[in-house]
């Protein structure tokens, strides 16, 4: 597939480098010639220097036998300008990335589609969406429903002393009466772990299960030793255009607290945001936050545009028991340390849209596709083919490489767990984690 990307930033970068696994032929446009070089020299892709709205740079990357053209630059009317003129000159199908939120509310309205524009994505809604899934439970840091909540993909911590500490899968698995979970991988001092069945838990691992609904709730007491705590009251640091998503998909949930320290922008959020309490003030005053109710705080939500800013904040709610602290961060090194600083999750919305993009060139039939934060493996959700390699045998000796796990099946609706001698059928549904240099191998099984 021939894919070219507009915009050699952190969303550009990253896209690319999950394509480059799979051999795809990846061009890159830029004006800038220190993101281009530092690209061709960490990844397998042609640079091209030059405005994107250019005909003759468009031209020079052979646009008209573009199969995908993603537009990614900081610049949201190149975004749709670049889309609009890439589409018009051949391009198959086109992606860009905007953050007026009029786009994404009206687009339907707007007709995009006529115009050139197959999708639009706004890092700021995704990651404010992300922030709404990771709230579902104050001991899970990770959430991701397949069919519905018929399986669900989850992270937890493992408290020291658990009943997981120390304990082999296979020894787990036999404190069950029922098989309604498999573990998927381990985040052990950031290294990523495929685990198997003597694999160990360890206090302090970050685990990753897909589970059964019931098999959620064995996790969640199997790996803390506190009881569980109900959310309702929400902070959220920062008006950013992330803090203004996150603030009106929580309200709908939660009682929602929004910290912003411009004054204007804090009356006009007010109007904006009916159902929150928005409060003008430093953000970085912990007087202030402990006046607005911290200490009564369930989450608290950092998400200014200052990185170390929101993991302070964090800190300090940490530090004031509150249960559940998320961080948006720009730097995606930063995302490794949340387990080890205590930040319950960190997230990075560029990292967030270049997996979101990533799915549109997805073969063998996947409907679903997530990342996991810090962790170097990608979920991704199959549907079986009459003609798939993966129903020739077992799951135990079809062949499958080490570092892939089939977490979960949905068979005729009915979610399952499966085991060795499991064997798939065609229309199953499989939900399988493996790490990125895998997948195209994954995909032969399931094409």
């Amino acid at each position: 597939m021939k894919v070219i990307i507009a915009g050699a930033g952190d969303v550009g970068f990253h896209l690319a480098k999950l394509l480059a696994y799979e051999e795809h032929e990846i061009s890159i446009i830029d004006l800038a010639e220190d993101k281009l070089n530092y690209a061709s020299k960490h990844l397998d892709v042609i640079t091209i220097k030059g405005s994107s709205t250019s005909f003759e740079v468009l031209e020079q990357a052979n646009v008209n036998k573009a199969d995908l053209f993603i537009a990614v630059t900081q610049s949201e009317e190149t975004n749709i300008s670049t889309a609009i003129i890439a589409k018009h000159l051949g391009a198959k199908k086109t992606i860009a990335r905007v953050q007026n939120m009029e786009f994404l509310f009206r687009k339907d309205k707007l007709n995009l589609y006529d115009l050139g524009i197959d999708e639009i994505i706004s890092p700021e809604s995704l990651a404010a969406r992300e922030i709404k899934r990771l709230l579902r439970e104050v001991a899970i840091t990770d959430s991701f429903d397949f069919d519905n909540g018929k399986l669900s993909l989850i992270g937890v911590n493992i408290d020291e002393g658990s009943e997981f500490d120390g304990k082999t899968l296979v020894e787990a698995s036999r404190m069950l009466d029922k098989h309604v979970f498999n573990t998927v991988a381990i985040l052990r001092n950031n290294k990523t772990i495929i685990p198997h069945g003597y694999t160990k838990y360890q206090a302090n691992d970050h685990a990753y299960f897909v589970a059964l609904p019931e098999g959620v709730e064995k996790i969640i007491s199997m790996a803390s030793k506190e009881k569980r705590h109900e959310l309702k009251r929400v902070m959220v640091l920062g008006g950013s255009k992330v803090g203004i998503h996150a603030a009106r998909r929580l309200s709908k949930r939660y009682k929602v607290k929004l910290i912003e320290q411009d004054k204007n922008k804090a009356f006009a959020l007010a109007d904006e945001l009916p159902n929150v309490m928005v409060v003008n003030g430093d953000c970085r005053d912990v007087d202030l936050l402990l006046e607005e109710g911290l200490e009564e705080t369930d989450a608290f939500i950092a998400v200014t545009g200052n990185s170390e800013t929101n993991i302070i904040s964090c800190l300090v709610a940490k530090d004031h028991q509150v249960k559940k602290t998320i961080a948006l961060v720009e730097n995606v090194d930063y995302i490794h340390l949340s387990q080890n600083i205590g930040v319950d999750t960190m997230i990075n919305k560029k990292l967030i849209a270049a997996n979101f993009i990533f799915r549109y060139i997805r073969k063998g039939d996947i409907v679903n596709l997530t990342s996991i934060h810090g962790v170097e493996a990608e979920i991704m959700e199959f549907i079986v083919k009459v003609e798939s390699k993966i129903t020739t045998d077992t799951l135990r000796d079809v062949g499958l490489p080490d570092s892939v796990v089939v977490g979960g099946v949905i068979r005729k609706g009915e979610a399952i767990i499966p085991t060795g001698n499991f064997q798939f059928r065609p229309k199953d549904r499989a939900v399988v984690l493996c790490k990125p240099e895998a997948i195209h191998q994954v995909e032969e099984y399931f094409s």
